[in-house]
């Protein structure tokens, strides 16, 4: 086997990889707030002022940086005032978006600030234009964020809450081409303008606006945002998801061959193209590069499992997700210098979950460990790679055979790799330069013996990492040998 031989040059960084980029995202969709993060205070589940422990201390090892909630669909006809006070007295209504249950309220405003605060992440909170009222996201903001006196903050401090929270994210409306309104970019544009106005300033900490952007490739959506709104936006989104057949024509999570392997793969390699192109459409209006772009909805999208409710969306999770995620980050590192947050869709239960849980129990998915391996890349600085990254591929696709990313903080480098190829191990020889220290090897493999491999809540270990154990450094050379469709990071720490 011939290595496939890539440099990486530890003194030339091209950016910081925002720790947000390795954001999150929990919709009022499914099992992924209710039985997945939430299950109340009487629960026989042992929970933190009804949030369930086990699913708190997976994710705290993940150091999620930033969440994003009520939605999605959802957050367009969510009024939040529906979800403050006694819960007992919370009005009830009815999820029109997924699967047509009755929603409690239960989880609100107070309970998802009390999530952030458990997991150290910042708040991203997405308000309602579809449906909404400037009025109602005014009093939402001040509702979170006065500290002084005023009927909301009032209020707040009626339903248990003295002190502000800070809130870091905001979005000004969701999908609102779609299930957002149906609107048309300039019609929408104007209606950023006028709400956006209404989320004031309170406090020392500065909300950052997001405005609600393109749906894949409408790139004609951004020009007008970025032509009639862009001073008045921090961060404009872009949603992605990575979906095998065709929306109309979704395949199975589970039951795959290495041809849908492939188109999965090739599409996963998509999010490169788009944020190019609508990076490109933004440096025509920021040049300077302030406003970020925010993939905060991205990940697979399979037809549903058997026998689950349809509009819940939860599916399992095998190799070939974990593959879509570590490509999808190594490209967010790659734009490091425009894409300022992503969210992965999403948390708990619901399509390209880093857990699910059943009852009491709960797994791991192949993506978690991902997004666990890769967490040293976080706040990191970006370094140019360059090289030979061989091809793969069937049908007409020829894809790269491998993906790397690599980066440097306080001293030390870490680099993921990724093998496309389904069949074939690959050997690479990576090359260290710009560096004369010595380092210290260690490393994360995950791999499986089948493509398909998921874990289950009978087999909930069947796919983790293990060491890297098949890697040498030796003069300024790493080399590793990747199984077939796995993902390794190593960590190079200074010393002997």
């Amino acid at each position: 086997m011939t290595p496939l031989k890539i440099v990486v040059h530890a003194d030339w960084p091209v950016g910081t990889i925002n720790r947000r980029i390795y954001g999150h995202f929990a919709e009022h969709l499914g099992r992924g707030i209710y039985e997945g993060l939430w299950v109340g205070e009487h629960s026989p589940i042992p929970n933190v002022e009804g949030l369930r422990l086990d699913v708190l201390e997976a994710l705290r090892r993940l150091k999620v940086p930033v969440l994003r909630w009520p939605g999605g669909c959802f957050a367009d006809e969510y009024h939040w005032k529906d979800g403050v006070g006694p819960r007992d007295r919370r009005k009830r209504m009815i999820n029109t978006h997924w699967g047509g249950v009755t929603e409690n309220n239960h989880f609100g405003t107070h309970e998802f600030f009390r999530l952030c605060e458990l997991l150290g992440a910042e708040a991203y909170v997405c308000g309602n234009v579809g449906s909404g009222t400037v009025q109602e996201m005014a009093e939402w903001i001040e509702y979170i964020t006065f500290g002084g006196e005023s009927p909301m903050a009032d209020w707040r401090r009626a339903n248990g809450r003295e002190a502000p929270w800070t809130l870091h994210f905001f979005g000004v409306g969701n999908e609102n081409w779609g299930c957002g309104g149906n609107m048309h970019p300039e019609y929408y544009a104007d209606l950023y303008r006028r709400y956006q106005t209404y989320v004031r300033q309170y406090g020392r900490h500065r909300i950052y606006k997001i405005a609600g952007g393109a749906n894949v490739d409408d790139y004609r959506w951004t020009e007008v945002l970025m032509r009639r709104a862009a001073p008045l936006m921090d961060g404009l989104s872009l949603h992605y998801y990575t979906i095998p057949g065709s929306w109309e024509d979704k395949r199975p999570a589970l039951h795959f061959d290495e041809a849908d392997w492939f188109e999965t793969m090739e599409k996963a390699l998509r999010m490169d193209e788009l944020i190019t192109r609508h990076g490109t459409i933004m440096d025509q209006y920021d040049p300077e590069r302030r406003i970020g772009l925010i993939v905060d909805e991205w990940g697979t999208w399979y037809l549903p499992e058997p026998e689950t409710n349809p509009g819940f969306l939860y599916q399992q999770n095998t190799m070939r997700d974990a593959l879509v995620a570590a490509l999808h980050l190594h490209i967010f590192h790659k734009h490091c210098r425009r894409v300022q947050m992503a969210n992965l869709a999403q948390m708990v239960n619901v399509l390209q979950a880093v857990i699910l849980t059943e009852g009491e129990r709960m797994l791991l998915t192949p993506t978690y460990h991902v997004f666990e391996m890769f967490r040293t890349h976080q706040d990191a600085q970006a370094l140019a790679t360059h090289g030979d990254f061989g091809t793969c591929g069937a049908g007409g696709r020829k894809l790269p055979r491998v993906s790397v990313s690599a980066s440097r903080k306080d001293g030390a480098l870490t680099i993921s790799m990724a093998n496309l190829d389904p069949a074939r191990p690959a050997e690479l020889r990576i090359e260290l330069r710009g560096t004369a220290e010595t380092f210290a090897l260690s490393g994360t493999l995950l791999a499986a013996d089948d493509i398909r491999a998921h874990n289950t809540f009978d087999r909930p270990e069947r796919v983790k990492p293990q060491p890297l154990g098949d890697a040498v450094l030796r003069d300024g050379v790493l080399a590793v040998k990747l199984p077939p469709a796995s993902v390794a990071a190593a960590r190079l720490e200074p010393g002997n």
